[in-house]
């Protein structure tokens, strides 16, 4: 699949077919996406893969805030991905201090990076997958040990698709986007 493919046929995936994700398209859709850039090539982000049926119909029921659209996604898909970052790492120099007047902030857009880029590499892998971003961490930990040293930055719905995702919804034009500065 050509990147131009991939990037425009990716979809957010909400239903999933009654077949379980193989460990190892798990550790594939990694593989790629352990190659997505981080700050100063830290690579801070982390994927924990929930695929026990029961830790997922317990995540869909304490773990997203009372937010039905996500519990039904949970209760739907194959695999989990609570996809974590390293606290401290991203946008932190080695004493502590951050580099940049952003802050903590750096550590949100590598998951956001990370995260899409799984989400790319599964699509090239055949699957399905869709980023949650209502969920309730401190519920989350108690129902799956992550380690404290990592913040939940995201949950990733993952699946083969029920059916064939729609056409990409509208999009703005180009010059509405883009602002050549010279």
């Amino acid at each position: 699949m050509r990147a131009e493919e991939c990037i425009e046929g990716r979809r957010s995936v909400r239903k999933y077919a009654d077949r379980q994700v193989d460990a190892a398209v798990l550790e594939e859709v990694v593989a790629l996406a352990r190659f997505a850039p981080s700050w100063k090539n830290t690579q801070a982000v982390r994927y924990h893969v929930v695929r026990s049926p029961k830790t997922l119909a317990e995540i869909a029921e304490r773990g997203v805030s009372g937010f039905a659209f996500n519990a039904k996604t949970i209760s739907r898909c194959r695999a989990l991905v609570l996809l974590t970052v390293c606290r401290g790492v991203s946008g932190y120099e080695p004493d502590g201090s951050f580099s940049t007047a952003q802050g903590d902030r750096w550590e949100a857009f590598d998951a956001g990076i990370a995260a899409q880029t799984f989400c790319l590499a599964a699509h090239a892998k055949g699957l399905g997958s869709v980023i949650l971003g209502i969920f309730d961490e401190p519920a989350i930990r108690e129902i799956v040990p992550l380690p404290a040293s990592e913040r939940l930055a995201a949950l990733i719905a993952v699946g083969y698709p029920l059916e064939e995702p729609k056409a990409a919804p509208p999009r703005k034009e180009v010059a509405e986007l883009l602002e050549l500065v010279d």
